[in-house]
């Protein structure tokens, strides 16, 4: 797994932190570690002999800010490093906590997109009364046109399917109310695209949703909304359990996603990541990796029809 030591809030020391739990905890991840020698250097000499074996340092100086735009991530950075990394064979995997919007920009021209993804997404697990609800795109795309919540729906149901064996997977599109025409004009434009497009692995469209939907999982075991407010939806869920006390036992809010799209395994961990969740972020990325779940899903894509004229709005990555 290649790690991006600088990416993040807190970062090197949260980063720092995370992957030595990781390493302690999985005694089969090999980490290949980017960023100053300086910081890798405290991580190895942490470690035990044998564990120490298992982790191999790429030295790279320089970050990509997280208020930086994301052409950032075009010049020389650790970001962009390790996505090289995982384009040339040396890692498997990579994991960053830094900008969001730098980490989409540099897999998507380091690793290229999927046939018919142009714009990749973002897709979060949580935990829910009735099991795992995932939620995409909590942050990929912003403003993303019907075609592209309409592909997205595919993604998410092939994720779904591949990365945590559900069957059948019910999609659903988030709204501020379940009949039909609820919404604002994405929502209402969407409806029909999600309802006509064909989904993987038996999935099928049970029209809208709402909020409380997601934390339920009673009506959909995928929930399909933009970028903005699946970010904004994540991060409440998050607050509600602080101000709850914190998490139920079953798991919190995740602070990691997976990003689809792209020809690679890709996490991209919550800016404000603490040692923990860069962890969580580490064993994600290893679990998607040991289950071939990016080649699985990209290839449960190639067997859906997609639509060749995209939403106007979609455009390269970071232009």
């Amino acid at each position: 797994m290649a790690v991006d030591l600088l990416g993040g809030d807190d970062a090197p020391a949260v980063v720092v932190d995370g992957a030595l739990r990781a390493v302690r905890t999985d005694p089969d991840l090999h980490l290949l570690l980017v960023g100053p020698t300086e910081v890798a250097d405290g991580l190895i000499g942490a470690l035990d002999p044998e564990q120490r074996t298992r982790v191999t340092v790429r030295p790279v100086r320089t970050v990509v800010g997280m208020a930086d735009h994301p052409t950032a991530a075009r010049g020389e950075s650790t970001v962009r490093a390790a996505v090289h990394a995982v384009r040339d064979g040396f890692a498997d995997a990579l994991v960053s906590a830094g900008s969001t919007g730098a980490t989409v920009t540099a897999a998507a021209l380091g690793l290229g997109r999927w046939t018919g993804v142009r714009r990749p997404a973002l897709v979060a697990t949580l935990p829910a009364v009735e099991g795992p609800v995932v939620l995409l795109d909590v942050g990929g795309t912003l403003e993303p046109g019907p075609a592209t919540l309409a592909r997205h729906a595919v993604l998410g149901a092939a994720y779904a399917a591949v990365a945590h064996g559900v069957t059948a997977p019910r999609v659903g599109l988030l709204s501020v109310g379940t009949e039909a025409g609820k919404g604002d004009r994405l929502r209402r434009s969407a409806d029909p695209a999600l309802a006509a497009v064909p989904l993987p692995c038996g999935a099928r469209y049970v029209g809208l949703v709402e909020g409380y939907d997601v934390s339920l999982g009673a009506r959909a075991d995928v929930v399909v909304t933009d970028g903005f407010t699946g970010n904004v939806l994540l991060k409440a869920i998050e607050g509600a359990y602080a101000m709850a006390g914190g998490p139920p036992a079953s798991g919190g809010a995740p602070r990691a996603a997976a990003l689809l799209g792209v020809a690679g395994t890709v996490v991209v961990c919550h800016g404000a990541a603490r040692p923990e969740d860069v962890a969580s972020g580490i064993a994600l990325a290893a679990h998607l990796w040991r289950r071939g779940a990016t080649d699985t899903v990209s290839t449960l894509l190639d067997d859906v029809p997609h639509d060749p004229a995209p939403d106007r709005r979609d455009t390269e990555v970071a232009p």
